[in-house]
Protein backbone atom coordinates (compact mmCIF):
# COMPACT_ATOMS: atom_id res chain seq x y z
CA UNK A 1 0.00 0.00 0.00
CA UNK A 2 3.26 2.18 0.53
CA UNK A 3 3.57 1.66 -3.13
CA UNK A 4 -0.04 2.70 -3.81
CA UNK A 5 0.52 6.00 -1.77
CA UNK A 6 3.03 6.92 -3.57
CA UNK A 7 1.19 6.97 -6.92
CA UNK A 8 -0.91 9.84 -5.47
CA UNK A 9 2.21 12.31 -6.05
CA UNK A 10 3.03 11.27 -9.47
CA UNK A 11 1.02 13.37 -12.82
CA UNK A 12 -2.13 11.50 -13.36
CA UNK A 13 -5.72 10.96 -13.93
CA UNK A 14 -8.50 10.55 -11.54
CA UNK A 15 -12.19 9.21 -12.51
CA UNK A 16 -15.31 10.29 -10.51
CA UNK A 17 -18.23 7.64 -11.23
CA UNK A 18 -21.90 10.02 -11.43
CA UNK A 19 -24.31 8.35 -12.86
CA UNK A 20 -26.15 11.01 -14.20
CA UNK A 21 -23.05 11.59 -16.67
CA UNK A 22 -23.10 7.94 -17.38
CA UNK A 23 -26.73 8.51 -18.52
CA UNK A 24 -28.05 5.18 -18.41
CA UNK A 25 -24.65 3.72 -20.45
CA UNK A 26 -22.80 0.90 -18.57
CA UNK A 27 -19.99 2.16 -16.26
CA UNK A 28 -17.86 -0.87 -16.70
CA UNK A 29 -18.02 -0.66 -20.31
CA UNK A 30 -16.87 2.30 -20.37
CA UNK A 31 -14.11 2.03 -17.74
CA UNK A 32 -12.56 -0.70 -20.28
CA UNK A 33 -11.08 1.75 -23.06
CA UNK A 34 -9.83 4.50 -20.19
CA UNK A 35 -8.17 1.79 -18.34
CA UNK A 36 -6.13 0.61 -21.42
CA UNK A 37 -4.95 4.19 -22.20
CA UNK A 38 -3.41 4.58 -18.79
CA UNK A 39 -6.31 5.58 -15.98
CA UNK A 40 -4.63 4.69 -12.71
CA UNK A 41 -7.30 6.06 -10.00
CA UNK A 42 -10.60 5.44 -9.82
CA UNK A 43 -13.35 6.27 -7.44
CA UNK A 44 -16.85 4.82 -7.07
CA UNK A 45 -19.62 7.35 -6.61
CA UNK A 46 -23.29 6.49 -5.99
CA UNK A 47 -25.07 8.30 -3.76
CA UNK A 48 -28.11 6.38 -3.70
CA UNK A 49 -27.57 2.63 -4.57
CA UNK A 50 -28.01 0.17 -1.64
CA UNK A 51 -25.69 -1.02 0.01
CA UNK A 52 -26.22 -4.67 -1.92
CA UNK A 53 -26.02 -2.66 -5.23
CA UNK A 54 -23.02 -0.81 -4.17
CA UNK A 55 -21.05 -3.77 -3.21
CA UNK A 56 -22.14 -6.12 -6.07
CA UNK A 57 -21.03 -3.25 -8.78
CA UNK A 58 -17.94 -2.41 -6.52
CA UNK A 59 -17.21 -5.88 -6.36
CA UNK A 60 -17.40 -5.79 -10.67
CA UNK A 61 -15.27 -2.69 -10.89
CA UNK A 62 -12.36 -4.24 -8.52
CA UNK A 63 -12.26 -7.28 -10.84
CA UNK A 64 -11.84 -4.57 -14.19
CA UNK A 65 -8.93 -2.99 -12.43
CA UNK A 66 -7.31 -6.15 -11.56
CA UNK A 67 -5.30 -4.01 -9.11
CA UNK A 68 -3.97 -1.28 -12.09
CA UNK A 69 -5.67 1.69 -11.01
CA UNK A 70 -6.61 2.59 -7.25
CA UNK A 71 -10.16 1.74 -6.47
CA UNK A 72 -11.59 4.29 -3.73
CA UNK A 73 -14.98 4.49 -2.76
CA UNK A 74 -16.95 7.61 -2.09
CA UNK A 75 -18.23 8.11 1.52
CA UNK A 76 -18.98 4.77 2.65
CA UNK A 77 -16.00 3.58 4.49
CA UNK A 78 -17.40 0.48 5.56
CA UNK A 79 -17.38 -0.47 1.62
CA UNK A 80 -14.07 0.19 1.54
CA UNK A 81 -13.43 -2.73 4.09
CA UNK A 82 -15.95 -5.01 2.25
CA UNK A 83 -14.43 -4.58 -0.94
CA UNK A 84 -10.45 -4.72 0.33
CA UNK A 85 -10.89 -1.22 -1.70
CA UNK A 86 -7.77 0.86 -1.37
CA UNK A 87 -9.31 3.55 0.22
CA UNK A 88 -12.57 6.01 0.96
CA UNK A 89 -12.58 9.86 -0.56
CA UNK A 90 -14.41 11.78 2.46
CA UNK A 91 -16.31 15.38 2.68
CA UNK A 92 -17.00 17.82 5.25
CA UNK A 93 -20.64 16.10 5.51
CA UNK A 94 -19.49 12.27 6.03
CA UNK A 95 -17.79 10.45 8.85
CA UNK A 96 -14.63 12.22 10.28
CA UNK A 97 -11.39 11.96 9.20
CA UNK A 98 -10.15 10.36 12.41
CA UNK A 99 -12.74 8.06 12.46
CA UNK A 100 -12.12 6.30 9.25
CA UNK A 101 -8.50 6.35 9.74
CA UNK A 102 -8.86 4.39 13.02
CA UNK A 103 -11.81 1.92 11.21
CA UNK A 104 -9.54 1.95 8.27
CA UNK A 105 -6.02 1.58 9.70
CA UNK A 106 -2.75 3.45 8.75
CA UNK A 107 -2.79 1.44 4.91
CA UNK A 108 -5.51 2.62 3.47
CA UNK A 109 -5.60 5.66 1.48
CA UNK A 110 -8.37 8.69 3.04
CA UNK A 111 -8.85 11.46 0.70
CA UNK A 112 -10.66 15.13 1.46
CA UNK A 113 -12.77 17.06 -0.49
CA UNK A 114 -12.38 21.16 0.15
CA UNK A 115 -13.00 24.48 -1.51
CA UNK A 116 -11.06 26.79 0.29
CA UNK A 117 -7.20 27.60 1.18
CA UNK A 118 -8.80 27.09 5.32
CA UNK A 119 -10.48 24.32 4.44
CA UNK A 120 -7.64 22.94 2.87
CA UNK A 121 -4.68 23.90 5.39
CA UNK A 122 -7.39 22.31 8.67
CA UNK A 123 -7.48 19.06 6.19
CA UNK A 124 -4.08 18.50 5.92
CA UNK A 125 -3.62 18.94 10.01
CA UNK A 126 -5.60 15.35 9.77
CA UNK A 127 -4.40 11.89 8.94
CA UNK A 128 -5.91 12.41 4.97
CA UNK A 129 -3.44 10.87 2.50
CA UNK A 130 -4.76 13.88 -0.48
CA UNK A 131 -6.66 16.58 -0.60
CA UNK A 132 -9.01 17.46 -3.37
CA UNK A 133 -9.62 20.96 -4.34
CA UNK A 134 -13.06 22.14 -5.94
CA UNK A 135 -15.00 23.15 -7.76
CA UNK A 136 -12.25 24.62 -10.16
CA UNK A 137 -14.79 25.44 -12.73
CA UNK A 138 -18.48 25.17 -12.99
CA UNK A 139 -20.32 21.53 -12.94
CA UNK A 140 -23.60 20.35 -13.27
CA UNK A 141 -21.80 17.37 -11.53
CA UNK A 142 -22.24 19.36 -7.78
CA UNK A 143 -24.39 22.42 -9.11
CA UNK A 144 -24.55 23.82 -5.48
CA UNK A 145 -20.77 23.12 -4.43
CA UNK A 146 -18.85 26.21 -3.38
CA UNK A 147 -16.77 27.29 -6.24
CA UNK A 148 -13.19 27.36 -5.33
CA UNK A 149 -11.75 28.69 -8.79
CA UNK A 150 -8.28 28.99 -10.48
CA UNK A 151 -7.11 31.49 -7.85
CA UNK A 152 -8.10 28.83 -4.63
CA UNK A 153 -6.33 26.84 -6.49
CA UNK A 154 -3.04 28.77 -7.10
CA UNK A 155 -3.32 29.32 -3.22
CA UNK A 156 -3.59 26.24 -2.19
CA UNK A 157 -0.52 24.49 -4.61
CA UNK A 158 1.47 26.79 -2.49
CA UNK A 159 0.54 25.86 0.98
CA UNK A 160 -0.62 22.43 0.78
CA UNK A 161 2.70 19.78 1.24
CA UNK A 162 0.83 16.56 0.89
CA UNK A 163 -0.83 15.17 -2.38
CA UNK A 164 -3.71 17.69 -4.07
CA UNK A 165 -6.04 16.95 -6.60
CA UNK A 166 -8.07 19.37 -8.63
CA UNK A 167 -11.63 18.65 -9.83
CA UNK A 168 -14.62 20.01 -10.83
CA UNK A 169 -15.64 20.49 -14.67
CA UNK A 170 -12.29 19.88 -15.96
CA UNK A 171 -12.05 19.19 -19.50
CA UNK A 172 -10.07 18.90 -22.33
CA UNK A 173 -10.18 22.83 -23.47
CA UNK A 174 -9.35 23.92 -19.62
CA UNK A 175 -7.16 20.78 -17.99
CA UNK A 176 -4.44 23.13 -19.13
CA UNK A 177 -5.12 26.03 -17.15
CA UNK A 178 -4.88 23.70 -14.19
CA UNK A 179 -2.23 21.82 -14.59
CA UNK A 180 0.13 24.84 -15.06
CA UNK A 181 -0.89 25.81 -11.72
CA UNK A 182 1.40 22.77 -10.35
CA UNK A 183 -1.30 20.01 -10.05
CA UNK A 184 0.12 17.01 -10.98
CA UNK A 185 -3.44 14.42 -10.62
CA UNK A 186 -6.66 16.18 -11.73
CA UNK A 187 -9.87 14.57 -11.10
CA UNK A 188 -12.67 14.35 -14.01
CA UNK A 189 -16.24 12.98 -14.69
CA UNK A 190 -17.92 14.34 -18.07
CA UNK A 191 -14.23 14.52 -19.74
CA UNK A 192 -14.22 10.73 -19.88
CA UNK A 193 -17.83 9.54 -19.01
CA UNK A 194 -19.64 11.75 -21.42
CA UNK A 195 -17.16 11.36 -24.08
CA UNK A 196 -18.14 9.48 -27.30
CA UNK A 197 -14.66 7.63 -26.89
CA UNK A 198 -13.72 7.19 -23.58
CA UNK A 199 -10.39 5.55 -24.65
CA UNK A 200 -9.36 8.60 -26.80
CA UNK A 201 -10.43 11.28 -24.36
CA UNK A 202 -8.17 9.51 -21.54
CA UNK A 203 -5.39 9.77 -24.00
CA UNK A 204 -5.72 13.21 -25.07
CA UNK A 205 -6.13 14.41 -21.61
CA UNK A 206 -2.91 12.40 -20.29
CA UNK A 207 -1.21 14.25 -23.03
CA UNK A 208 -1.79 17.47 -21.34
CA UNK A 209 -0.83 16.28 -18.07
Amino acid sequence: MILKKALLKKPGLYLVTDNDALKGRDLLNILSGPLKAGLDMVQFRDKTASDISFFETGLKIKKLLKGKALFIINDRVHMVLALDADGAHLGPMDMPVKTARRILGKKKIIGFSVSSLKEALDAQKQPVDYIAIGSIFKTPVKPDYKLAGLETLKQVVKKIWIPLVAIGGINQANIEEVRVLGVKRIAVVRAILEAKNPYLATKNLLKKI
